[in-house]
């Protein structure tokens, strides 16, 4: 693995937690297909600055699925990852997206509940009733910040944090996440998904932290987007 100490994008770190920025298409965590991780790429960038001998404890605390960028944060030790799973249990873990959907949608803020089933066997996820076997509810709140092309830009504010969820919901309103080849829009270009703000407690010292990230998207160049993020 390459030297990773000036390659991480790190925006924050102490001796309790680690924020960083996944790249597109970069897994969260390592998978059968042993392509590269940021989890491991994160132990190795902790092992190669502090030279730790041995292994380095990184806590994996939530996900990004693999095409989608944004901040993540990772606990440095067992004590953190365990508040920090407290903080998303019970709704303190504040995480909000940047998206761009397909059409335009009409409302200027809105509300979507669905119930969502996984599959695991496929991995994949599908919108069900919620008398479903196994069907989680999913909630986030949205609000459009403009129009690009024919195609509406986003921010999301994620209540719950369920499988492909905000890939499905709006896929369910009929209005398919510009890019995602997964769910139902075959363009070719990347995924218009991005973690881009992400609030919690600091796991020790409980001091609020925000951090925010603009992907550099074209259609995020108007000012007055800009601005309202």
């Amino acid at each position: 693995m390459e030297k990773l100490v000036n390659k991480l994008n790190v925006l924050y770190e102490d001796n309790h937690i680690i924020v960083v920025e996944k790249r597109p298409n970069v897994l969260s965590q390592g998978d059968r297909t042993g392509d590269l991780d940021l989890l491991s790429m994160v132990k190795s960038y902790i092992k190669e600055k502090y030279n730790k001998p041995g292994n380095v404890y990184i806590g994996l605390v939530h996900r990004l699925d693999r095409p989608v960028g944004g901040i993540m944060v990772f606990a440095r030790t067992s004590k953190a990852a365990k508040r920090l799973n407290e903080q998303i249990k019970n709704h303190e873990f504040k995480k909000s997206y940047l998206a761009v959907l397909n059409g335009v949608l009409n409302s200027n803020k809105g509300e979507l509940v669905n119930y969502l089933y996984k599959d695991e066997k496929n991995g994949v996820s599908k919108v069900v009733s919620k008398d479903y076997a196994n069907a989680k509810k999913s909630v986030l709140f949205y609000e459009v910040l403009g129009y690009f092309n024919n195609n509406t830009i986003i921010k999301i504010n994620l209540l719950t944090g369920r499988h492909h969820q905000i890939r499905l919901q709006f896929k369910s309103l009929g209005y398919p996440l510009y890019g995602d080849q997964l769910y139902g829009n075959k363009n070719k270009e990347q995924i218009r998904l991005f973690a881009y703000k992400l609030s919690f407690n600091h796991p020790i010292t409980k001091e609020k932290l925000e951090f925010k990230l603009i992907p550099n998207w074209k259609e995020l160049e108007n000012e007055t987007i800009i601005h309202r993020l």
